[in-house]
């Protein structure tokens, strides 16, 4: 399987149309079906479906999708820091992370080596637990911001200063609103809205003192925003974390947990990962930085 055809196939794919991938392409339209025909025989799957007006991509050829893209995307990034100059450092870093405050820290460093090295791009990639995992497994990404447990056993990691604390958001209106602080019991018969991290070992279930079987949990969510609306139509409470909501002049609140349960937050990185000289560079700027001066 070749580069080329795969960049081929990611045109049908986003354009849904052989004539006008073909002409992004600058290719003719019967070179460019036959080398679609040509993947299709070699995989020995039909990855397209062919319309008279448009072309839908079968369940194989969805997955291959994905896979091209992050083929393609790797190979970009290798032949970047490659062809850098010896002089210079440049490129790009790709951090994961997910919704959380802790994310300044790491803005701050970026910011700073940017000043030292101008030709140092960041880009920061949204996601969940499950999500940064995957794109660090698969090379897609230099480091990752983890909270509460990791596996030490496949990455290395940078604990980090900065800790978040887990509270609950609900309706100005719930009994719950009028206490200043949430309790397991206070939850046990509650529709409750769960981060898609909790799925992840997070410790939740241990604070609440219940298996996930035994709770009412009627939704789960990776973006606060979509969570705080679920909360304000009134679907149950949601579990978050205390810096990443904005209460005033809304009709929801946010109450902390008692006990209190706080995450630890880490930046991660794969066991087996060559580092980029910019991202050797921004580790250890964030090393420096997190370092206290006597």
């Amino acid at each position: 399987m070749e580069l080329r055809v795969l960049q081929y196939f990611l045109a049908v794919a986003r354009e849904q149309n052989i004539s006008a991938a073909a002409q992004s392409l600058h290719l003719t339209q019967p070179t460019l079906s036959r080398q679609l025909m040509e993947l299709e025989k070699e995989l020995g799957k039909q990855l397209m479906v062919r319309g008279s007006r448009k072309i839908t991509l079968t369940e194989d050829g969805m997955r291959l999708r994905r896979r091209a893209e992050e083929i393609l995307e790797l190979v970009d990034r290798t032949e970047k820091e490659v062809m850098q100059s010896d002089d210079t450092v440049s490129g790009d870093i790709y951090i994961g992370t997910g919704e959380t405050d802790g994310v300044r820290q790491i803005v701050r460093a970026a910011n700073q080596l940017q000043g030292s090295h101008p030709g140092i791009r960041f880009h920061i990639v949204s996601g969940d637990a499950m999500d940064v995992c995957e794109r660090l497994d698969k090379g897609l990404l230099d480091f990752g911001i983890l909270l509460g447990d990791m596996d030490k056993t496949r990455y290395s990691c940078m604990e980090l200063p900065m800790k978040d604390t887990w509270g609950v958001l609900m309706r100005r209106d719930s009994p719950l609103a009028q206490r200043e602080t949430v309790s397991p019991r206070d939850l046990w018969d509650k529709p409750l809205i769960l981060s898609r991290q909790v799925d992840n070992k997070s410790g939740l279930y241990r604070w609440l003192r219940k298996e996930p079987s035994e709770l009412h949990t009627v939704a789960t969510y990776n973006l606060i925003y979509n969570a705080s609306l679920m909360v304000d139509e009134g679907m149950g409470y949601a579990f978050t974390l205390d810096k990443l909501v904005n209460t005033a002049g809304s009709n929801l609140c946010f109450r902390p947990l008692k006990p209190k349960m706080e995450l630890g937050m880490y930046l991660v990185w794969k066991k087996s990962q060559l580092f980029s000289r910019a991202a050797e560079l921004f580790l250890e700027q964030l090393q420096a930085q997190l370092v206290p001066l006597d």
